[in-house]
């Protein structure tokens, strides 16, 4: 059986590392120009999910090359014979 390469495995964490930093970014804003501590965590915490989410939208709409259409083609069942 196939083992997902390196790249496939990380994906998940390269995602989480990058609304991770994106959200940082966010909540340093915010942080800065109201001085609230409370205030800059709400849009810390808004700015992750809304990013991760938008993100993994973004990898679910992209379409697959030959190989990974090949590799789903596979991994149908055929129909059961009568």
């Amino acid at each position: 059986m196939n083992q997902p390469s390196r790249r496939d495995r990380l994906k998940p964490v390269e995602l989480l590392v990058l609304s991770g930093i994106l959200s940082l970014f966010v909540g340093l804003v915010v942080l800065f120009t109201t001085r609230e501590i409370v205030l800059s965590l709400i849009f810390f915490g808004l700015a992750f999910i809304v990013t991760l989410v938008v993100m993994a939208m973004f990898s679910l709409s992209i379409k697959p090359n030959e190989i990974e259409q090949h590799e789903i083609d596979d991994d149908e069942l055929p129909p059961p014979s009568h």
